[in-house]
């Protein structure tokens, strides 16, 4: 089975508590390694500024994950749950081409 590598970016609110944040950064890594999906690197790019405000916030915590996966189930459940959640304020999925 091939592998496909995907990129994801995701911004998370900063009214949160630092433990709140590692929190929701941790619930949202189960939902792909629940899903299936293997995480081969995560990066914190910690607080940057927006380029323009998002659900009344101008700043955000920005995490980038690569993670592999088989087949889309794991990366359609992050999608999803990403778009309903209100502690994420942007993200954003790339497929790696090899």
């Amino acid at each position: 089975v091939k592998m496909k590598k995907y990129e994801i970016m995701f911004i998370v609110r900063t009214t949160l508590a630092e433990e709140e944040i590692k929190k929701v950064v941790e619930n949202f890594k189960a939902v792909l390694t629940d899903n299936g999906a293997k995480i081969v690197d995560s990066i914190e790019m910690g607080q940057r500024e927006l380029a323009y405000e998002i659900k009344k916030c101008k700043s955000g915590y920005y995490y980038v994950v690569t993670a592999e996966a088989s087949d889309d189930l794991a990366i359609s459940e992050f999608d999803r749950l990403a778009r309903i959640s209100k502690d994420v304020l942007r993200h954003l999925i790339t497929k790696i081409e090899d």
